[in-house]
């Protein structure tokens, strides 16, 4: 099965959130349901969401990004090379990534998200890695 575009870009995000002293995880499901293509927190507990746009197309198609925006103190659009970069909002963070990593063209605005939906937002993160790391530890156990 071919890997999907965004898949590669989305490595590249993780690598510079990575850089950015941030733990990134893929596809963090929001407790909305809704699947952020990468989510990092900072060791002082801020929350960065990356959505990933693969091509003009991606990005024309797809408009839930914007109920991602309460559950993030940052949000930032993960472009390649030749995404046309007027397309996107100039109120949000621009990094240029490939499967390798990137850079950030334009810093996210800081949107403090409240402290409730913090702790909830953190708790659900930690209990996604903690079974990820589960599963790549102990593939054969059962996770709950």
């Amino acid at each position: 099965m071919p890997e999907r575009p965004g898949i590669p870009l989305a490595r590249g995000a993780a690598r510079l959130l990575a850089s950015m002293d941030l733990a990134p995880l893929l596809e963090f499901t929001l407790k909305t349901g809704r699947r952020v293509d990468v989510f990092g927190i900072g060791s002082g507990g801020e929350l960065v969401v990356v959505e990933v746009k693969s091509s003009r197309q991606d990005y024309l198609s797809d408009r839930k990004w914007r109920d991602y925006l309460d559950y993030c103190d940052q949000f930032y659009f993960a472009v390649p090379e030749d995404f046309p970069l007027d397309l996107l909002p100039d109120d949000c963070g621009l990094m240029r990534v490939d499967a390798y990593g990137g850079a950030v063209l334009r810093p996210a605005p800081l949107d403090p998200v409240k402290p409730t939906r913090r702790k909830a937002v953190t708790a659900r993160y930690a209990r996604a890695a903690a079974l990820r790391l589960r599963r790549l530890e102990d593939p054969e156990a059962s996770i709950g």
